[in-house]
């Protein structure tokens, strides 16, 4: 299923058809769903327009010997080739969910920076770090410096731009869709609308956002649409709205948007040498204190240290069995593991096996804290 000409289509089984539209579509033709084969079936002849512009101000040209400049392309004849049906009302619902920067798409709910928060060290944290200041891997997520963004990583004693949530998106739809849609990491889709609200609400007031002033307590579908982005204005051309592709198109049309015309916009280009740029590639981002004042709550107890541990480091994957790892509490499923024996467990724990990375990704951890967290999980699941 695409997009094209904003006509979505259903593409059909034939391989030459599917060929035959990606071509077409990459190469920034004129064929649409309505009498698509004899306009495709003329491309294939060589006939594309060498003065239609394309999305980023390039033109498009002729193909000729089944070469597309130094391509090859397929020249099989689409005569005859079933491009597919229109789509049904339903269809076209389940496929648009995105949400917009104008609100569209947005769900119904509410959620508050507490819950958020609370959410966040259960599910997010153990990649993205306390306060999302940064994992072992995985993006940072506050903090950040909009200054930063103007540096160059080519220039010594500058940090590289240090782009997060708060200094570099430009909306705040986009956060709360890609929690929608690909969080939490081990069962991404679960979330409700109140917590997609208080997730994102988290997020932002960590990154120092605020709505009309004032700082962010609680989001819904109402307020969220005051939200301005730091970065609200850090990206051209304007892409949104109806008028977005001609825009685009209009913008690296006229050459005048990239600097001078006819002038050079660098001298003595491998004359000068150029300092080592060494580890100022990657920004530093100081940590933020992981004190905690008042123990976990536990109705069973005291938590272990090893329990500590899992739900820090390991449960984004044993928590359940979506990931392919066996999940806490599964006594079949780690009678099956331990079939190879105690020793070569605690052996994989350690130097990784399958996708799970050498310690589960925390090497900050000692052997003897792997077993620790071992025979947790093993003890756990009988």
């Amino acid at each position: 299923m695409i997009k094209l000409n904003n006509k979505l289509i259903i593409l059909g089984v034939s391989v030459v058809a599917s060929s035959a539209l990606f071509f077409t579509g990459c190469l920034g033709s004129n064929a649409s769903a309505g009498n698509s084969s004899a306009k495709v079936s003329s491309a294939a002849n060589g006939m594309y327009n060498p003065t239609k512009d394309a999305l980023d101000g390039g033109v498009t040209y002729k193909r000729e010997n089944g070469m597309y400049a130094a391509y090859a392309v397929n020249d099989q004849a689409t005569t005859g080739v079933n491009f597919g049906r229109t789509p049904t009302p339903n269809e076209l619902k389940a496929w648009d969910t995105d949400i917009m920067p104008d609100g569209t798409g947005l769900p119904v709910g509410s959620g508050t920076v507490d819950d958020g928060e609370a959410l966040y060290d259960k599910d997010c944290a153990v990649c993205h770090g306390e306060f999302g200041a940064g994992g072992k891997g995985y993006p940072t997520l506050t903090g950040g410096s909009l200054k930063s963004l103007s540096n160059q990583r080519t220039c010594p004693g500058k940090d590289a731009p240090n782009r997060t949530i708060g200094s570099y998106w430009p909306q705040a739809s986009t956060l709360i869709w890609y929690i929608r849609d690909a969080m939490p990491y081990a069962n991404p889709k679960s979330y409700t609308p109140d917590q997609m609200y208080a997730m994102t609400a988290y997020l932002l007031k960590e990154n120092g956002v605020k709505i009309d002033g004032e700082d962010i307590e609680e989001l819904n579908q109402d307020n969220f649409k005051k939200i301005v982005m730091p970065n609200r204005d850090g990206f051209y051309p304007n892409i949104d709205g109806p008028n977005g592709v001609e825009n685009v198109k209009a913008f690296y049309k006229d050459p005048k948007n990239f600097g001078a015309v006819g002038v050079r916009c660098m001298t003595n280009c491998g004359k000068e040498s150029v300092a080592t740029i060494g580890n100022e590639i990657t920004a530093v981002v100081p940590a933020y204190s992981t004190l905690r004042d008042l123990p976990p709550e536990s109705a069973s107890g005291p938590v272990s240290e090893a329990q500590k541990i899992y739900e820090k480091s390991c449960a984004v994957c044993h928590k359940t069995d979506t990931m392919g790892a066996p999940a806490l509490g599964d006594k079949n499923a780690w009678a099956t593991v331990l079939e190879q024996g105690i020793n070569m467990v605690n052996n994989n724990a350690i130097n990784g096996i399958g996708g799970m990375p050498p310690k589960g990704g925390a090497m900050d951890l000692s052997d003897d804290q792997v077993k620790d967290v071992v025979k947790f999980m093993v003890e756990s699941s009988k």
